[in-house]
């Protein structure tokens, strides 16, 4: 440990509270957040019977997925990592060589708004769930490898429609939001 400023347990512990707010955190934030080497933070995440982030994220997406009524996993464009039905949603969608342009690499837009479409869709709890209209903004170009990290937000829930917000990051960077307006039936 560089610095003994708590010790191995203290330390275990404050992990467990850290991943269980945090669940996406790499071994390389949690190490530089608890002031250790990845290998350490590794032995620790062991000890504590947590897996590797690819895990952590594979449950929470198995959860989420349960709790969706308006269409199947196979539907959701990226992989869902958290939801709170008629709230808010997030999805991951890794570039890959079939999803972008061939000479510039760049991603086709299609794929951004099938992202957020099929996440705000995914958030509405009810049978069917239509995109009765949209409104979107490309604001960065995305690249091959890039990950696509998309947030949909509940901003207005009527008896029959819904507004939904989406925001779309690589890294901290927003490359595209929408607003859409999605008509449902229970």
């Amino acid at each position: 440990m560089r610095g003994k400023s708590m010790s191995r347990r203290e330390r275990q512990e404050r992990l467990g509270i850290y991943l269980k707010h945090n669940p996406f955190a790499t071994d390389e934030e949690l190490a530089q957040r608890f002031k250790v080497s990845i290998p350490t933070i590794r032995l620790d995440r062991s000890a504590l019977g947590i897996p590797e982030l690819r895990q952590r994220v594979k449950h929470v997406a198995e959860e989420a997925y349960t709790e969706i009524r308006s269409m199947h996993e196979t539907e959701l464009v990226g992989e869902l990592v958290d939801i709170e039905l008629n709230n808010r949603a997030i999805s991951i969608m890794e570039v890959t060589e079939e999803m972008v342009l061939e000479k510039t690499k760049i991603l086709r837009g299609h794929h951004l708004f099938a992202q957020a479409n099929s996440l705000a869709a995914a958030i509405i709890d009810a049978n069917v769930v239509l995109t009765g209209s949209c409104r979107l903004r490309f604001l960065k170009p995305v690249s091959l490898n890039d990950k696509v990290i998309a947030k949909a937000i509940v901003k207005v829930k009527k008896t029959n429609s819904a507004l939904v917000s989406v925001y779309s990051r690589v890294d901290k960077e927003m490359v595209f939001r929408a607003q859409l307006i999605l008509l449902m039936q229970c």
